[in-house]
């Protein structure tokens, strides 16, 4: 009889601890937008300029590495601008689509996108993530980030108030990571497969202040269809300031 069951509790043991491993990624997830305290963005009150988003997509490896793809970026790109343009009417507000610069300007618009990249990445880790969060971040309704007052250099010319930049990596697991994520649970270790990240952030013109951050290292939608891509720009603008976009929380 003891034999027949130790089977059973052995799978039940394993799911509990799968569940455990899978937990503090919920909790992750859980907050996800930031507002600066005060600001309101009334509809139709400001032109919004729409940076090109930065957009990378390819495999992960056995190890964990990330492998882009040229045809997944591609693919993606496309398809998130297409949703993007269909999105644009529910932003309560003028959007403008940022022209491709050349030349020196071209190298000041790469610059800003790495920085709001890097930037909404640190408010994701040391803010959105409370186990990580700094001290001068645990202020109830603190939110005090900033990308500079020089970032209007990206909107010279177009009468802009604010720029939305859009940040989109995705990392689908590889057939090998696959394998060595369900062995990995067997030994009760936990190993991803796949990472999903996106970022959408307000930045206010005149300060250079991040007004308003939704950021999530778990989102849903597959970039390299194009349904797949209206779920993510639907999930990247889900609560924009203003805006008929939907404030859930729970949309994975």
């Amino acid at each position: 009889m003891t034999g027949g069951f130790m089977p059973l509790r052995l799978c039940t043991l394993r799911c509990a601890c799968i569940l455990l491993v899978i937990l503090p990624q919920v909790a992750w997830a859980q907050e996800r937008t930031g507002t600066k305290p005060g600001f309101v963005l009334p509809p139709r009150s400001a032109t919004i300029l729409l940076i090109r988003p930065t957009i990378s997509v390819g495999a992960q490896s056995t190890g964990g590495m990330f492998e882009p793809d040229a045809d997944w970026t591609a693919q993606a790109r496309e398809n998130i601008a297409a949703a993007l343009t269909l999105a644009q009417t529910r932003l309560g507000n003028q959007v403008i689509v940022a022209d491709e610069p050349v030349g020196p300007a071209a190298q000041v618009m790469a610059e800003y996108r790495a920085l709001f990249s890097v930037l909404a990445d640190s408010v994701m880790r040391y803010q959105f993530f409370a186990g990580n969060r700094l001290p001068s971040k645990k202020r109830k309704g603190q939110f005090d980030w900033t990308m500079g007052p020089g970032v209007a250099e990206v909107a010279r010319g177009t009468r802009a108030n604010y720029a939305l930049f859009v940040s989109n990596q995705d990392q689908f697991g590889s057939t090998g990571r696959k394998f060595l994520q369900v062995f990995a649970a067997m030994a009760y270790v936990s190993v991803k497969s796949g990472e999903h990240t996106g970022m959408a952030g307000l930045v206010d013109l005149r300060t250079g202040d991040l007004v308003w951050l939704n950021a999530d290292m778990a989102m849903g939608g597959d970039v390299r269809t194009p349904e797949g891509a209206k779920k993510r720009v639907a999930q990247l603008l889900e609560g924009f300031p203003g805006s008929a976009m939907p404030a859930s929380q729970t949309v994975k």
